[in-house]
């Protein structure tokens, strides 16, 4: 029997760097999106809260776990801290192998360090909002830096405008 409840929870990052945002170019071995660009990011692990103190002594909840897990997988995959992390969106899909995604899209700002992919990349490139057109992003990832650059830009966004058909 298949299990209906089995999710991947995902967090990602747009990170700015004056009026930069960093794409990554995904490996060809990778399941899901092969080859695509995208922005950093990783799945929630058990690891990322269940060996750490609950946020309130006696309770068995832990906050901010995202926003940690964003900091690892930021730095993980780009050798890159960040900081001013904010959500920004969210949604799903069903991978090739069939297990469903929950994307967390959050974006932040570069703070220190000097780019250096892992091996889940093949490239990288720090792009302002028209460069990034010429590549070939994942669907809704140029969707998602255009409203970042809104918000940056001090307009409001209808959350999610862009993505309706």
């Amino acid at each position: 029997m298949e299990n209906n409840k089995l999710h991947y929870v995902v967090a990602t990052a747009i990170i700015v760097k004056g009026d930069k945002y960093l794409i990554l170019k995904r490996s060809d071995r990778e399941k899901a999106y092969p080859g695509r660009w995208t922005v950093p990011g990783g799945k929630l692990e058990r690891k990322d809260y269940e060996n750490k103190l609950p946020t309130k002594q006696n309770d068995k909840n832990w906050y901010g776990v995202i926003e940690e897990l964003i900091k690892r997988e930021v730095k993980e995959e780009t050798n890159l801290e960040v900081k001013d992390i904010k959500y920004l969106i969210d949604m799903t899909f069903i991978r090739p192998d069939n297990i469903p995604v929950v994307v967390l899209s959050y974006y932040c700002m570069y703070n220190s360090g000097e780019t250096k992919i892992s091996s889940d990349f093949t490239d990288f490139k720090w792009v302002n909002i028209d460069e990034a057109k010429n590549f070939n992003l994942i669907e809704g990832i140029y969707e998602e830096l255009e409203m970042v650059e809104d918000i940056l830009n001090g307009k409001e966004i209808k959350r999610f405008e862009k993505f309706k058909s």
